[in-house]
């Protein structure tokens, strides 16, 4: 059984916001209770992807997981922000693939912004810390490039405001994560996970 995930993530709000989502995963989806989420190391994007900061995180996490007991994997999770996903999260995967084989790993990247995931499910987040009761999720939420930005002017109340440190921990707690799958980045991270989950006896 999976027993540990060690995320890797680079913003301050993914700090709080990935373990969330990731028990949310363990526990909906996979139904598996027993699972720790190591506190995320934070590794500014710059440095992921800029020199071999990654290569050792990776080892730095492998490290915490051996300790765990079972089987443990690391997540990966980055913003695209105006990079091609589909170029740079293989090139990562390999990275951390190459850096620790015996580990089972993960590059998952939202197309632009994490907050994307949240426009796909702006229904389920109605009344949610300044969220309209009338919000909906804008079409191909993916291709909106301000995310972040977008979320304050259409889809919170006129005095909101959104703040990654405090609402994407909140909004990540309570949205519909089937909705999020319209998302082909939100979608790869379920199948990602799953294969996670199943290839270690969930």
């Amino acid at each position: 059984m999976l027993s540990a995930i060690y995320p890797v993530v680079e913003g301050h709000g993914e700090v709080s916001a990935v373990p969330i989502l990731l028990r949310r995963f363990a526990y909906e989806i996979f139904q598996n209770y027993e699972i720790r989420i190591l506190e995320p190391y934070r590794l500014p994007k710059g440095q992921m992807v800029s020199d071999d900061r990654l290569e050792r995180v990776v080892e730095f996490a492998a490290r915490k997981l051996d300790p765990q007991g079972g089987r443990g994997a690391i997540v990966v999770l980055l913003d695209a922000d105006t990079d091609c996903p589909a170029t740079l999260g293989p090139e990562l995967l390999a990275r951390v693939q190459q850096a620790r084989p015996d580990v089972p790993s993960s590059v998952n990247i939202a197309k632009h912004e994490f907050e994307a995931w949240f426009l796909a499910a702006a229904v389920s987040l109605r009344g949610a810390s300044g969220v309209s009761q009338n919000a909906d999720a804008p079409p191909e939420p993916e291709n909106i490039q301000d995310a972040k930005g977008y979320l304050t002017r259409n889809i919170m109340e006129p005095e909101a405001h959104y703040s990654e440190t405090i609402d994407q921990p909140r909004f990540t707690a309570v949205f519909d994560i089937h909705q999020a799958r319209s998302c082909p980045s939100f979608d790869k991270l379920w199948r990602d996970l799953d294969q996670l989950f199943s290839a270690n006896g969930v």
